[in-house]
C-alpha cells in the first residue's frame, strides 16, 4: 500500500524486453536507505517488486498486464520515473491510500500555468472517469492529487510547485500518456452495491435517492 506521496525521482538504466514481459533496473537514491528484496516499489505508480538490487539499483520485473495497463512499456533508457515505497506502519498518511494497481492511462491534454501552480487537464475512457468525483483524490503517475475540475471527458488537477519539483508530472507535455489509479473506495462500493456476494449482480435496497436523503 503507498500514499502518493513521491520520495523521489528515478532514472532507467536499463530494459530487457521480453515477449510479453519487460525487466527494468532503475537507479534511486533515497528509497535505498531500507530497500530489502521483495519490497514494493511504486513507479510511475505502479506497483513492483524488488527482484535484485545494488550500488542504488533495483531490477524488477513487469508483466504482460502491467504492459497494457500502464505506460511502463513506453519507457526508454534514460527516462525519469517517480519512486515511492511502500508505507510503513509508523509512516504518516500524507496521500490517500493507493493501491499501486493501475487502472489505466489518460492522455495530458493541456498544462496551463497560473500565478505558482499548474492546471493539467487530462482525458480519459469514462471506465475510469466514472470514479472520479469532484474534489476526491487521483493518483496520476503515483502522485496523490485532488480533482479540482471534472467533466464527460476529462479531469483536471492543479499542481502546486512542491509536487511539480519533486516529480516528473510538470515535465510532461500535452498528448503524453500518464498512468491512472482510482480511489479504491469507490470500486468497493459500485461492487456492494451491484454484487451479492458470489460475482452475481443483484438489486440492492440502498440507491441513490436513500444515500441523498441520508445526507451521503
Amino acid at each position: 500500500m503507498f500514499t502518493g506521496i513521491i520520495e523521489e525521482i528515478g532514472k532507467i538504466t536499463t530494459i530487457h524486453k521480453g515477449k510479453q514481459s519487460s525487466k527494468l533496473t532503475i537507479q534511486g537514491n533515497i528509497i535505498f536507505d531500507d530497500l530489502k528484496l521483495g519490497d514494493s516499489v511504486a513507479v510511475n505508480g505502479v506497483c513492483l517488486t524488488a527482484t535484485a538490487f545494488q550500488n542504488k539499483r533495483f531490477t524488477a520485473d513487469v508483466m504482460s498486464e502491467t504492459l497494457d495497463r500502464s505506460d511502463l512499456g513506453q519507457l526508454k533508457i534514460g527516462s525519469e520515473v517517480n519512486l515511492e515505497r511502500a508505507m510503513s506502519a509508523n509512516g504518516r498518511f500524507g496521500g490517500h491510500m493507493v493501491s499501486g494497481h493501475i487502472d489505466g492511462t489518460g492522455t495530458i491534454v493541456s498544462m496551463r500555468k497560473e500565478d505558482n501552480a499548474v492546471w493539467i487537464k487530462v482525458s480519459a475512457t469514462e471506465k475510469i472517469l466514472r470514479y472520479i468525483v469532484e474534489k476526491g483524490s487521483i493518483t496520476i503517475d503515483g502522485i496523490s492529487l485532488t480533482v479540482a475540475k471534472l467533466d464527460e471527458n476529462s479531469l483536471s488537477v492543479s499542481v502546486i510547485p512542491h509536487t511539480g519539483n519533486e516529480t516528473t508530472l510538470l515535465s510532461k507535455r500535452a498528448g503524453d500518456i500518464v498512468n491512472l489509479e482510482n480511489d479504491i473506495m469507490g470500486k468497493y462500493i459500485e461492487r456492494f452495491l451491484t454484487s451479492d456476494g458470489q460475482n452475481k449482480k443483484s438489486k440492492s435496497n440502498i440507491t441513490m435517492d436513500l444515500l441523498t436523503k441520508n445526507g451521503f
